[in-house]
């Protein structure tokens, strides 16, 4: 299948996300955008050699031309038109988090299956081989069992005003960061059993948190913690923690800035050192290319992607919705 995209978002992220790596095929092609203000999707497509360009989102929607849609507005938005978009037949891309909530997601469900359509949530980590790694030391208990997971993760300080600071247009730094945290922990232990809750410092603009720690945990005794906060310093770190040895992974996002290697660095209990090497990847070239693969035929058993992303999408809004509970029975 080609890839026909339309850009429903003139942004940052589209360029760097799909806009670069699309050139690198010659099956995928950026045919269109627009943007809510119709001159920057005028300069952005001039920016990047886009040749059309519509007045609006609903025109980008009825454009024979397309056959994908790529969304990256704030995060409240994502659902409206990743809805329509799919109830219209058209495959969807979508920015993380994929949507805020399980009536959202319901409504995404329901207009995939309508209209035919795949919906992919855009999370960048996914499917580098470090997962895999670490899936088969849990899966093969090389270091015996697996007591916890620990991701630290630090943003800089958001831009006065934008989405980010607006915990009604879904920002907030625990849902700038959770899709990442939830997506390791899917890939290397899986999401099934757990329960999670959290505690954020709502104290940023406009009651948004600027410090967040949510925690995961299963029966069998397994927990998973997220750290985030808005920082001056830059921190991605994911730690899992087993009986005999602690393994660790720095500097995981380092790789949305270009082809980057990224290193597990195992220390074993008797003071062994290991470090496993991976080549260099670049996030977004690796990110369409899965992207590719799951909305052709080159994957046709890949329905699976949206219930994926469907998992995380509910264990965050539980997670957040708890946080807001306790944050309010605090300044009662």
């Amino acid at each position: 299948m080609r890839l026909d995209i339309g850009l429903i978002g003139a942004t940052a992220i589209a360029g760097r996300a799909v806009v670069g790596p699309s050139s690198r095929y010659d099956d995928v092609r950026v045919r269109a955008v627009a943007a809510s203000d119709p001159e920057r999707a005028a300069a952005f497509a001039a920016r990047h050699g886009i040749p059309k360009v519509h007045a609006d989102y609903a025109a980008l929607l009825a454009d024979p031309g397309v056959n994908t849609v790529y969304v990256s507005l704030h995060n409240s938005a994502h659902r409206p038109w990743v809805e329509r978009a799919a109830r219209a037949g058209l495959h969807v891309i979508v920015e993380k988090p994929l949507c805020l909530g399980p009536a959202e997601l319901a409504a995404i469900r329901e207009a995939a299956a309508a209209g035919g359509a795949r919906v992919v949530e855009a999370v960048p980590t996914a499917g580098h081989p470090w997962q895999g790694a670490v899936r088969a030391m849990v899966e093969d208990g090389r270091y015996g069992r697996l007591r916890s997971v620990r991701t630290d993760i630090r943003f800089g300080v958001p831009a006065a005003g934008s989405y980010r600071e607006r915990p009604e247009l879904g920002g907030g730094i625990f849902r700038d960061c959770a899709s990442y945290w939830l997506q390791a922990v899917q890939a290397t232990v899986g999401l099934g059993g757990m329960t999670g809750r959290g505690t954020g410092l709502f104290g940023g603009p406009y009651g948004s948190d600027r410090s967040f720690e949510a925690r995961l945990d299963r029966q069998d005794g397994l927990e998973a913690v997220l750290h985030c906060e808005v920082g001056e310093v830059h921190q991605a770190r994911h730690t899992f923690v087993f009986e005999t040895a602690e393994v660790r992974l720095r500097n995981f996002l380092l790789p949305t800035r270009g082809a980057l290697p990224l290193n597990l660095v195992v220390r074993r209990a008797d003071g062994a050192r290991q470090v496993r090497a991976f080549p260099p990847v670049a996030y977004y070239d690796s990110q369409l290319d899965r992207v590719r693969a799951t909305l052709s035929d080159r994957r046709p058993d890949d329905g699976g992607a949206l219930e994926r992303a469907g998992a995380r999408v509910e264990l965050m809004a539980s997670i957040y919705q708890d946080a807001v509970r306790a944050s309010e029975r605090q300044t009662r």
